[in-house]
């Protein structure tokens, strides 16, 4: 029996693979996250490693790592043929190691870096085409107990099915950008891409950006999730003589390192496996225009430098080639992460910085001007009435109280989904207190006991992990319990928030 209750544990694991090939995955890192934690359910393992293959620099890259050591892990690179991973990746064939220290192909500079003994393993290639593309590592099996060659068949059916999902990823990652791309255009063309405001606070960043706007000096915009960096950045483009230029989007934390630096610089045929065809990247799809890099401080060291000469000298190669590029581009970046702080961790190249930040620009959070939050809601509104096709004319003096009392930590883009929610649970011609149901979720806080005012008080993460939880679930509400939709609203990456589901112990 229990061996029937083992292989129905994995058929279900095979299905759920299978789930993703037709899922909605644009968010490649949190694709494979959820491939390698399915892996390690498969075989009951402790911990497992998916590298991907850089052909370009002969490199095995550990793009995602789970298990005790991880995060120590992940991002680090070992040769092409270093290795049991590198072996594997060579030869494309598959292994299974009992005792790793036993094997002379193992090796333990990884296990040096970690602190973490592996003495079992397998390791498979990800294959695409019949050509390795990466490898995962299986690490240890629960239990102490060794794994099998029934594990190794499963692992590579297993993989078999992930690697069709991988490619899918890629493909809708790649159409949701030239969505976005034309979503973007219509927006403008009925005026809903544009800075609303009447506060001084923003005529005084937006006198800034007219100055920088005429040079050609890269800009580095600094600024909580939310406040709208990307419209600063679109403004910076359109006030300067690059306007009839193209102005291309990147969104630097999407993509695993061996896909950010073709998705940037391009690559010729044949530069690694699925490489059928020429590409340009998005340099190129950029010249004489701006290139708005977002969330530029995850960007990985590796590519770091490449981006510096890119700054320095406007040119490049594509992968594969040796030929040089040029090109005539504004770079505008974006973080809402301390650089600084990363540079002292070693994650972030000084020299890169202080080229990013000739001129920094600092965008405030929505509480520091809230008198534009009255143009915010009839803008935020009309757009609704659009694209709903309803028929809203504003909202209640009671619903005005509440929305100005929100302190509104998501900043612009919060406030955007809130009228969207509220338009969508409403009822015209008014919104209410009532359809303003993210808003009441989130500031439904027990009051403490007027005998005793310090009893019900929690300390300060507990307070704030709880408003978390609360906001986190009326947004998967909103969404229908869609992850991957709940993350685009609340601007953060899909395993982000699959992470603070399971730290707040959120029920979906």
């Amino acid at each position: 029996m229990t061996s029937i209750a083992g292989d129905i544990e994995k058929y279900e694991t095979l299905i759920g693979i299978n789930s993703l090939i037709n899922s909605d995955y644009s968010d490649i890192n949190a694709l494979l996250k959820k491939i390698l934690e399915s892996a390690m359910r498969l075989v009951n393992a402790d911990a497992a490693s998916l590298l991907l293959v850089d052909n370009v620099r002969n490199k095995l890259v550990f793009t995602v790592a789970l298990g005790p050591k991880g995060p120590v892990i992940k991002d680090k690179e070992l040769e092409l043929g270093d290795g049991i991973a590198g072996w594997v990746a060579l030869n494309n064939k598959s292994l299974i190691i009992d005792d790793t220290a036993d094997d002379p192909r193992f090796f333990s500079g990884v296990q040096k870096t970690t602190g973490y003994i592996t003495t079992s393993m397998i390791a498979v290639p990800l294959r695409l085409r019949d050509k390795c593309i990466g490898v995962i590592e299986i690490i240890n099996k629960s239990g102490n107990s060794h794994f099998t060659q029934e594990d190794l068949k499963w692992t590579e059916r297993f993989m078999d099915q992930a690697a069709i999902a991988y490619q899918n990823a890629r493909n809708l990652s790649s159409v949701n950008y030239q969505v976005a791309q034309l979503q973007n255009s219509l927006d403008k063309v009925k005026g809903f891409h544009t800075l609303v405001f009447t506060s001084p606070l923003i005529r005084e960043k937006l006198d800034l950006v007219d100055k920088v706007a005429v040079t050609n000096s890269s800009v580095l915009l600094l600024g909580e999730s939310g406040v709208g960096k990307e419209l600063f950045a679109e403004q910076i483009h359109l006030r300067s003589n690059r306007k009839n230029g193209p102005f291309v989007r990147v969104n630097c934390a999407a993509l695993p390192e061996t896909m950010l630096e073709s998705e940037l610089f391009g690559h010729v045929r044949g530069a690694f496996t699925d490489a059928v065809s020429d590409r340009t990247g998005r340099f190129e799809a950029a010249k004489g225009g701006t290139i708005f890099l977002d969330e530029i401080g995850e960007i990985p060291l590796s590519i770091q430098g490449k981006l510096l000469r890119v700054l320095q000298d406007k040119s490049f190669e594509r992968l594969g080639s040796s030929e040089t590029i040029s090109v005539d581009v504004r770079i505008v970046a974006a973080t809402n992460r301390d650089l600084e702080k990363l540079m002292e961790k070693g994650s972030f190249r000084s020299d890169l910085y202080y080229r990013l930040s000739v001129f920094p620009l600092k965008i405030p959070p929505l509480r520091e001007h809230k008198e534009d939050i009255p143009l915010l809601l009839d803008f935020f509104l009309k757009k609704n009435n659009w694209e709903q096709k309803k028929e809203y004319l504003g909202f209640t003096p009671e619903a005005v109280e509440l929305i100005n009392n929100y302190r509104w930590p998501g900043n612009i883009r919060e406030l955007g989904n809130a009228v969207e929610q509220a338009c969508v649970y409403g009822t015209p011609p008014y919104i209410t207190p009532e359809d303003l149901v993210m808003l009441k979720k989130t500031l439904d806080i027990p009051e403490t006991s007027e005998n005793s005012p310090g009893d019900n008080l929690k300390d300060l993460k507990s307070a704030l992990d709880g408003f978390k939880a609360k906001y986190i679930k009326s947004v998967l509400e909103f969404c229908s319990g869609n992850q991957t939709e709940a993350a685009k609203k609340l601007d953060i990456q899909r395993t982000y928030l699959s992470r603070l589901i399971k730290e707040l112990k959120i029920k979906i």
